[in-house]
């Protein structure tokens, strides 16, 4: 891993606001609808960043980390490493950039965003989960050029993501609490940097799958924590095998916590949106809602980011079947 890797800080409003008017031509600002589900549930509203170009939320982030790259480094070409919603965002702003993109890819990750990836122009080098996340930690791997673009442990890329704060609090300013997919924790911390900076006061979940929490075990634990019994599922795009230091330091500052939720409680997110307002979600995206109705976020007004909606039909049809 290099030595200088710039130090944590805060991500201020003005890079948010910055970045909104950098990124503002790449990326769609997504609509935030109510989810009608009667006075027995907590008032929930919607994020769709599943209407992003790349269906999901990474293009914000890959937006601005790519534009802010110097143009040497830019030349270069870029890469990363995702299970597909980040190689999608990086690989679309590479392609905007006219410049090379190679992704380490998750081998488990589902055919359509692979194929979304290849589709963008991005070089595969496919790998498993365990030495992906490796990778990540190392920021390097074996035979790939070119400039590193980390997909959630970047300055720049959580500016990008904090844009979609400003948005949720300018269309919903009585929202109570926010609820964020962990995987990396990018999103979540630039969705609450940017929130808590406008009202101190909000509550920012987020929200992880039961095979895979290392968040919430950081949270109970008051610091980094490893989650051994990590399990692949459904939800690939959330859900890591450990908290990262650095990205502990990011978080804590701006999350309250984090919400586990069981694997069918996600199909049952999954299918309600597609029933209610028919939304197609991948796992991850749905994790938000089924957090927000076990009811431990209150009764809100709470925003429920749906992050993505990269996932095959089939799959999709089989698991809200």
């Amino acid at each position: 891993m290099p030595t200088t890797l710039e130090a944590v800080r805060p991500i201020t409003l003005a890079e948010v606001r910055e970045a909104r008017a950098r990124i503002a031509a790449i990326i769609v600002r997504t609509p935030l609808v109510r989810l009608e589900l009667g006075p027995d549930h907590p008032d929930i509203r919607l994020k769709l960043e599943n209407l992003q170009p790349i269906n999901a939320y990474k293009l914000r982030g890959a937006a601005n980390a790519v534009a802010l790259l110097p143009e040497a480094e830019r030349r270069r070409g870029v890469w990363t490493i995702s299970a597909g919603n980040a190689g999608q965002g990086v690989a679309y702003a590479a392609r905007q950039a006219g410049v090379p993109c190679t992704v380490v890819a998750i081998e488990t990750a589902p055919a359509s965003k692979i194929e979304r990836m290849r589709a963008l122009g991005a070089k595969l080098v496919p790998v498993p989960f365990e030495v992906a996340w490796k990778a990540l930690e190392e920021r390097a791997f074996p035979g790939v050029e070119g400039t590193f673009v980390h997909p959630f442990d970047d300055h720049n890329f959580i500016a990008g993501h904090a844009t979609m704060g400003l948005e949720i609090l300018e269309d919903a300013p009585d929202t109570a609490g926010v609820i964020a997919s962990i995987g990396g924790g990018g999103l979540i911390t630039g969705v609450g940097s940017a929130m808590k900076a406008l009202k101190p006061g909000i509550k920012v979940w987020g929200a992880e799958p039961e095979t895979a929490a290392p968040a919430a075990r950081s949270f109970a634990m008051g610091g980094p924590q490893v989650f051994k019994e990590w399990q692949a599922s459904f939800v690939d795009g959330a859900g890591g095998q450990s908290v990262f230091p650095r990205m502990w330091q990011r978080m804590r500052p701006v999350v309250d916590g984090c919400i586990v939720v069981s694997l069918e409680e996600t199909k049952r997110a999954m299918r309600l949106m597609a029933e209610k307002a028919r939304i197609v979600s991948e796992g991850a995206g749905a994790l938000p809602l089924a957090a927000a109705l076990t009811g431990k976020a209150g009764p809100g007004p709470i925003v429920a980011i749906v992050s993505g909606g990269n996932i095959d039909l089939k799959k999709f049809a089989e698991l809200i079947g």
